[in-house]
């Protein structure tokens, strides 16, 4: 359930759920969806449910027996603030990103408005950072509820960035991604769209990771933007 990623702005992958449901116009072409499908045509037995939520309590524990430092991506293939996960099983997933202060914990969520409100529950150490997807100015809100948090480090995914995003409201963030959409029917993306993000994280003082321009084939793409690679972090190292 845990394994090295291709992801540009993690290392490692972990997932103590797997499957989802769609809420926003940024899950229309999920990847995860696509890949959890796959998976279970393969045979692969956690994948046996295909994309519907499953609690993967075999591997809760799996950051612990990691030694080496590292940044893992938690539940690249769900979201841990879905509706059908207990609060129960989020504090267990908290307690051993804790336990495990070694490691640095990306969070992402869609569902910001669970994560304002289940806030106090839980454990926020250093090492865990939480992040929220704003695709459009749809869901631009996602921002003010991540705000609210008690966080350490907090970052928006910009992912795939679905239309213009101006006067964001930076104040209390620490790191922006922004990509576009990759794969089979990948809808486009403007550069002045991601110009225009660049230029408010670089007024706002805040970190800047350029993730990818997608499209159905985005290694022909890249990842340069005005001939230059974007891989600022936020300004945090291993616990």
């Amino acid at each position: 359930m845990a394994e090295k990623s291709t992801i540009e702005w993690t290392e490692s992958t972990w997932n103590p759920v797997t499957g989802c449901t769609k809420i926003s116009d940024g899950c229309k072409n999920c990847y995860a969806e696509r890949l959890a499908l796959r998976l279970k045509a393969m045979g692969q037995k956690n994948y046996r449910n295909g994309f519907a939520l499953t609690i993967q309590d075999q591997a809760l524990e799996l950051p612990l027996s990691w030694k080496k430092p590292q940044t893992i991506f938690v539940n690249s293939m769900s979201d841990l603030f879905h509706k059908d996960i207990t609060l129960d099983y989020i504090q267990k997933v908290f307690d051993v990103m804790a336990k495990a202060d070694w490691h640095n914990f990306q969070v992402l969520t869609k569902r910001a408005d669970r994560l304002e409100e289940i806030n106090l529950e839980l454990k926020w150490m250093p090492n865990i950072w939480m992040g929220v997807s704003v695709e459009n100015q749809k869901v631009v809100h996602r921002i003010e509820d991540l705000r609210e948090t008690d966080a350490h480090i907090k970052f928006l995914s910009i992912e795939p960035l679905l239309s213009n995003l101006p006067n964001l409201n930076l104040s209390g963030i620490d790191w922006v991604i922004v990509g576009g959409e990759s794969g089979p029917k990948a809808r486009p993306m403007k550069e002045k769209w991601v110009l225009d993000i660049r230029d408010q994280c670089e007024a706002a003082n805040v970190p800047f990771f350029f993730k990818q321009w997608g499209g159905v084939r985005k290694h022909k793409t890249g990842r340069l933007l005005e001939g230059k690679t974007w891989d600022e972090m936020p300004r945090l190292a291993y616990v």
